[in-house]
């Protein structure tokens, strides 16, 4: 009995010491996946600043432009809120594709 103990006790400490690395593997790839998603999205979000900032500056002035060329400011601003108008009814039709891209998209960034 005593010699079947012996050759257990290495393999359970074998297994032992599989498991922990097992488990230590896990947190590693989780982080890194954590990481590489945030960074990511952080990085993102900035451009999608700065693209906004730059839209809306390009906003305005067509709007004055347009404006101007109309004889008052406010046709300028009224047609430039009547396009965004047609641009979001456009989008509600095609959201469930955008939505179901983004969606993939996030899901493969994640598995990668």
């Amino acid at each position: 009995m005593q010699a079947k103990a012996s050759l257990i006790e290495p393999l359970l400490e074998k297994v032992e010491k599989y498991g922990k690395s097992s488990l230590e593997l896990i947190k590693l790839k989780t982080i890194d996946k954590t990481a590489d998603f945030s960074s990511t999205l952080i990085s993102r979000l900035l451009l999608v600043m700065v693209i906004l900032f730059c839209v809306l500056a390009l906003n305005i002035a067509a709007a004055l432009w347009l404006g101007e060329l109309l004889g008052k400011n406010y046709y300028g601003f009224l047609a430039v809120g009547g396009f965004y108008a047609l641009v979001s009814v456009v989008l509600l039709f095609i959201h469930p594709l955008i939505k179901t891209r983004v969606t993939n998209s996030i899901i493969a960034q994640m598995f990668k």
